[in-house]
């Protein structure tokens, strides 16, 4: 029997889902979510000590089989629906971090909205917002 998914762990799974997609998790981009993790108020009172706990169980379902779908899944069902953009917006700042985001982010990225119900003009702000961001001088 699989442990009870949390919301902070969902938003961790968010995050994981999308900087793995790639099959490339880079320094820069766990050690985004290290700060996200540290730094979000979704996260407040979590066990910062956990994340890489809760990084290993979202590849263990991605590498299962229809891996992708249940992690989605899993993500929609542990989240109340007003942190569904939140959610989003994580994944979004794990997918600029590195200045380029592939096709396979992209398509992540789809996903995810498409699971969450979120709509495009919602997605494109948080998406601009990141581009705005990551920009450099």
């Amino acid at each position: 029997m699989t442990s009870k998914v949390t919301v902070q762990d969902a938003m961790i799974f968010a995050m994981v889902m999308t900087s793995a997609v790639d099959n490339a998790m880079d320094d820069r981009e766990l050690e985004r979510i290290g700060n996200l993790v540290s730094n979000t108020p979704v996260f407040a009172g979590f066990d910062e000590g956990a994340v890489l706990d809760v990084a290993r169980r979202c590849a263990t379902i991605l590498a299962g089989p229809e891996g992708l779908d249940i992690t989605l899944e899993t993500i929609r069902d542990a989240l109340p629906e007003r942190l569904y953009d939140t959610a989003y917006a994580l994944a979004v700042e794990v997918a600029a971090v590195d200045h380029t985001v592939r096709p396979e982010e992209i398509r992540l990225l789809q996903l995810l909205r498409d699971r969450l119900g979120l709509d495009k003009l919602t997605c494109a702000a948080i998406e601009r917002s990141a581009i705005a961001r990551y920009r450099k001088a």
